[in-house]
C-alpha cells in the first residue's frame, strides 16, 4: 500500500471524528446504511455530484484488517482515525477537503475492483 499526501499545508481540515451519521453530515450527504454490525457500520453516501462508501470501525484492529483485505483489490481510500471512505480518486480528493484524513492508494491485486469484495 502506498500513501499519498494530497495537498500539503493548512488546506486540509483536521481529521473528522464521530459515527457514520456524523461523518456523512460533515461530508454533506445522508448515509444510506448497508451494514450495521457491532464491529463496523457501512453506508453509501451520495451528495448529488459524488458517490462513495463510508465505513466506521469499533476498533483500530478491525480497521487495519479491513484495509489489509482491501489492499488486494486496489483502489483509493481516505483513512481517518476510526473510519475509511472508498471512492474514485476525484471523489476521495473532494471528500478529503471536508473530512481530512490520509489518502491511500492500494496496490492493484488479483481482484481488479470492488465488485467481488465483501466490504462489510
Amino acid at each position: 500500500m502506498s500513501v499519498g499526501c494530497g495537498s500539503e499545508g493548512g488546506d486540509t481540515p483536521d481529521t473528522a471524528r464521530g459515527g457514520l451519521e456524523q461523518l456523512a453530515a460533515r461530508a454533506g450527504c445522508t448515509a444510506d446504511v448497508q451494514t450495521d454490525a457491532a464491529d463496523l457500520r457501512q453506508a453509501t453516501c451520495d451528495d448529488g455530484a459524488r458517490r462513495y462508501v463510508l465505513v466506521t470501525f469499533a476498533n483500530a484492529r478491525g480497521q487495519a484488517e479491513w484495509l489489509d483485505e482491501a489492499n488486494d483489490y486496489g483502489g483509493t481510500y481516505l483513512v481517518g482515525g476510526s473510519w475509511v471512505a472508498v471512492g474514485g480518486p476525484a471523489d476521495i480528493s473532494a471528500l478529503r477537503e471536508r473530512l481530512g484524513g490520509t489518502v491511500v492508494d492500494a496496490a492493484h491485486g488479483h481482484g481488479g475492483g470492488h465488485r467481488g469484495h465483501r466490504m462489510g
